[in-house]
């Protein structure tokens, strides 16, 4: 029987003079030296094998969710976590009860503990980067009324805030900031440009 010729695997011969496991590695990262979910490597270590540490975010290389954010299995087969809550409660500590974690960046695969900070879901929905996808606008809180007039309105505690109706989409824009600013107490983007 012919052997893996990757030097200290004695598996079986599968591909181009290597085993299944080196051969997996091959076509999944280019290298069949390279591992990053090896069952056997302690979790800390799987953890930061999956993390690019930048100058400023550390971004989530491993798998996602379907929002974007990064997905960490505790153990082989084991309980998943948000990659983000996992490096912040072992790197600061334990997330108090009730509380969210907000990338104060807006990178959902940032784990660099110093861009998140706990907050109240109600603080986390104030930190929105942008307008909702389905806006015609364009902008947080404007919308099309009738006559080609913009309105603004901003949800808080729920209810909704109106700051009136404006010809322009730039003073609606204008007035749509200046309402948040008078509501809400973590939208870092309108207070960085007030």
């Amino acid at each position: 029987m012919r052997l893996c010729t990757i030097d200290g695997c004695e598996k079986p011969l599968k591909a181009r003079g290597w085993c299944a496991m080196h051969w997996r590695r091959m076509k999944v990262h280019g290298d069949p030296s390279v591992c990053t979910t090896n069952r056997y490597v302690p979790m800390l270590d799987r953890f930061w094998m999956k993390v690019q540490k930048g100058p400023d975010c550390w971004q989530w290389i491993g798998a996602v969710t379907s929002e974007g954010y990064g997905s960490f299995l505790e153990g082989f087969q084991g309980r998943g976590h948000r990659a983000h809550r996992f490096a912040y409660e072992h790197l600061v500590g334990p997330i108090p009860d009730g509380m969210q974690l907000d990338h104060k960046c807006h990178n959902r695969s940032c784990v660099n503990p110093r861009h998140l900070r706990p907050v109240t879901h109600k603080q986390n929905m104030e930190h929105d980067s942008g307008a909702q996808r389905n806006s015609t606008t364009g902008v947080l809180g404007v919308y099309r009324s009738s006559k080609n007039r913009y309105q603004v309105g901003v949800g808080h505690n729920g209810r909704k805030f109106y700051g009136g109706t404006f010809k322009t989409l730039e003073e609606a824009a204008e007035a749509a900031k200046q309402l948040r600013l008078s509501l809400f107490t973590h939208n870092d983007a309108d207070r960085k440009t007030a």
